[in-house]
């Protein structure tokens, strides 16, 4: 009912990008294949930094691409990112909780600073002890989530993300996939669900802005008609 009255004027379908594209079906697949490319990158760049740092080591016969890292991390991180991406949306709408906060691409970059800043931290930053390091990435994580979402849905969805990246990290490692040095929680390190949690938080923010331009494109254009 909140969401109805915060936009009464927006049809069923969500419109298009370009003009030619009318169905909300192709609506996702174009914004699944934006997330994609957006979680390629970063994961690229992420994984240099902790490679960099011998944080993450993969088996010489696995090592393809330019960054030193598997073939298969930038496409199951792309993945994940649009899956996470188009959820969040998702899920506002199915709870009437249409997001309003700080909804505007600047801080939506600014969140992806934020996020590369803090595995950035994880990587170079050397800290007395892991737990030490473990409680300064929850901080800054929940941070994160405080200054550019603030909302239950996002929170509860960056804790299921992060418990379930890290579960799958756990399988990866104990079957000899990769490996982390220095392991302090079970086969990987303590932290690692701050960072996955970050990670969740700014996919979804770039899925809810990526949305709601697809409705302000729809707006104008009803607007127009």
């Amino acid at each position: 009912m909140a969401e109805d009255d915060a936009m009464p004027t927006l049809p069923k379908k969500c419109g298009p990008y370009i003009s030619s594209v009318t169905s909300r079906g192709m609506n996702l697949v174009i914004r699944g294949i934006v997330l994609f490319f957006i979680g390629v990158f970063l994961a690229l760049v992420l994984n240099l930094l902790q490679i960099q740092r011998n944080v993450t080591l993969f088996p010489p016969d696995v090592i393809t691409s330019i960054f030193s890292s598997a073939w298969w991390v930038p496409p199951c991180c792309g993945t994940a990112s649009a899956v996470i991406g188009l959820l969040y949306p998702c899920m506002d709408r199915h709870l009437g909780e249409p997001h309003k906060f700080k909804r505007e691409w600047s801080s939506v970059m600014r969140c992806v600073a934020v996020f590369v800043g803090i595995n950035h931290a994880s990587a170079k930053v050397d800290f007395a002890n892991n737990i030490q390091l473990s409680l300064t990435l929850a901080a800054l994580s929940i941070g994160l989530w405080w200054t550019f979402d603030r909302s239950r849905s996002g929170f509860g969805l960056g804790i299921g993300i992060a418990f379930l990246a890290t579960l799958v990290s756990q399988l990866l490692v104990y079957n000899g996939v990769y490996q982390y040095t220095s392991p302090d929680f079970l086969y990987v390190r303590s932290w690692l669900p701050c960072i996955f949690f970050a990670g969740g938080i700014t996919m979804g923010n770039i899925g809810r802005q990526l949305a709601m331009y697809e409705c302000k494109v729809i707006a104008e254009k009803s607007h127009e008609d």
